[in-house]
Order: structure tokens, then sequence, then C-alpha cells
């Protein structure tokens, strides 16, 4: 599976882990040269503090545009060192 923004794949990986419809890639599997550490959070009650990257492809920007959990809580420890996108990275 590849993530894909800005026609440059950000991530790419045989071992992903789903969850409500969101593909997690392993950290590993991530071109950190375009992620941007975010100061952005979210809360969910299931699976805890979100924090976020913003991509930076080729000059442009893509704020708040990948997630991951830090510590996630003990019902999604399945996705702890993983990262999933969304607004508008192509995944698949």
């Amino acid at each position: 599976m590849k993530a894909v923004w800005n026609n440059v794949t950000v991530a790419e990986s045989d071992d992903i882990v789903t969850v409500e419809g969101n593909a997690y890639f392993p950290e590993a599997s991530l071109q950190k040269t375009y992620l941007k550490p975010s100061d952005h959070h979210t809360t969910c009650p299931w699976k805890g503090v979100a924090s976020y990257y913003t991509l930076d492809v080729d000059g442009q920007q893509n704020v708040n545009a990948a997630w991951y959990y830090p510590a996630p809580k003990d019902a999604a420890k399945e996705i702890a060192g993983r990262v999933a996108f969304w607004k508008g990275v192509k995944v698949g």
C-alpha cells in the first residue's frame, strides 16, 4: 500500500493496520523528509491523544495531513508506532 500526495510517495508498506477505515503505516515506512511536526492535537475517547504532521512536498504544504498516536490507549495498541493520512492524500 502507498500514501501519495502531490505525486510523491510519502509512505509505502505491506504491513498495514486498518482502524475505522484508515490505513496506518509503520513509522519505518515513512519518507520523513516530507513530514514536518505540527503543534496540532486532537483527542479520541478510545484511542487517546493524536499528534499530527504537515506534509511538505516540492514547496507545497498539506497542513496536518498525517496523524499518529504517540501513546495510544490499550484499546488501540495495534496502532502504536503507526501513521495515517487524510486531506487529499491518496492511500491504496
